[in-house]
């Protein structure tokens, strides 16, 4: 298979993540009516690190192979908690559906730094097209709701772009210095041990109550986002980042939101299919066309 493309099983299992991502939309919507979205974004990562850490054990993989390792998973954890902390603060100054189309530039700062650190992953004129075409799906989803720029919501509209800006660098720094000297579930480990602290330290700061009530939905709702996405999607993710380009994994994140509407919209509110979302779709998928392209 040539480096610059990705064959049919990556792409679906890229697919696959993007629908269980998506859905977790939704999830966090459901947990957030009975736990603070931080402090569920915390305790997430502590119980997911804690199943992974028995895992590890059982398997008997070590932690942190080398001491170096120590500081590579606190850059981690670090870059990770404070994505999430930059979101959650950044939504209180600005509106949702600009939060989600300023962090979805994500996939053009993975790009971009792929370019200029990493060997063999560089940015051509179809990638660059399917980036920006696949964008503009995302744009067109969230344009209705998106609200006229204004000194008010700057604060937060800065914030959700240096979240995204995190998100691709996070991914950069896993593939230029852990590839080939950490696993995949190692990489995962360092980011759920040294983000949980970080998290719970947020909650404290932007959070007031942090346990609303207690429903069997809401805690299905946070074994979801620990067990199936924190856990075992994260564990995907990192297998497919030490295997394949940067650029071409992160573009197919677009997916997300597209999926994360129809989710929680379509399905799980029972709104109908707009033709915003239908033309979303289409867009996005022939931008994954082009990036993917030879």
């Amino acid at each position: 298979m040539p480096d610059n493309r990705l064959a049919w099983r990556p792409i679906s299992i890229l697919i696959l993540l993007a629908l269980v991502w998506g859905a977790n939309w939704a999830m966090v919507k459901i947990g957030s009516r009975d736990f603070a979205p931080l402090f569920m974004a915390g305790f997430r990562s502590l119980v997911a690190a804690m199943c992974l850490y028995v895992w590890m054990r059982l398997k008997k993989v070590e932690t942190f192979p080398s001491k170096i390792m120590i500081w590579h998973g606190f850059m981690l954890g670090l870059m990770f908690g404070v994505e999430f902390g930059l979101i959650y603060a950044g939504l209180q100054y600005t509106l949702a559906s600009r939060t989600y189309v300023l962090l979805y530039t994500a996939p053009f700062w993975a790009a971009l730094g792929a370019h200029l650190f990493l060997r063999g992953d560089r940015l051509t004129w179809w990638k660059s097209g399917g980036l920006v075409l696949a964008f503009g799906g995302v744009l067109v989803l969230f344009l209705k709701d998106f609200g006229g720029w204004s000194s008010a919501t700057l604060p937060g509209d800065l914030m959700a772009l240096a979240a995204g800006c995190l998100w691709g660098a996070t991914t950069v720094y896993v593939k230029r210095y852990l590839t080939g000297r950490a696993k995949a579930h190692q990489v995962l480990f360092y980011h759920l041990y040294f983000s949980a602290p970080i998290l719970f330290i947020l909650s404290l700061i932007f959070e007031g109550r942090i346990v609303h009530s207690v429903s069997w939905l809401g805690l299905f709702s946070v074994f979801y986002q620990t067990i199936l996405v924190a856990f075992l999607s994260y564990l995907v993710w990192f297998v497919l980042v030490n295997r394949y380009p940067v650029s071409l994994l992160h573009a197919f994140s677009f997916f997300t939101p597209v999926f994360g509407v129809f989710l929680s919209g379509a399905l799980i509110m029972g709104e109908p299919l707009t033709w915003s979302l239908l033309l979303s779709l289409a867009l996005v998928s022939v931008g994954m066309v082009l990036v993917n392209r030879s």
